[in-house]
């Protein structure tokens, strides 16, 4: 989840993920539950890594 960048809402994916994952380079979507917005945003590698425990 992302957090949009117009209204503050919580952006949801709405992008399939192919059987092998996701790549860097590949783009992803993303829509907005408050205002609807869609963000097109492009994977990094860094996207990638998995999330360390706090």
């Amino acid at each position: 989840m992302i957090v949009c960048v117009d209204c503050g809402g919580d952006c949801h994916l709405i992008s399939y993920e192919p059987d092998d994952g996701f790549a860097p380079g590949d783009v992803v979507a993303y829509r907005c539950g408050d205002c609807l917005d869609r963000w097109d945003i492009e994977v990094t590698a860094d996207d990638l890594e998995p999330e360390r425990p706090s």
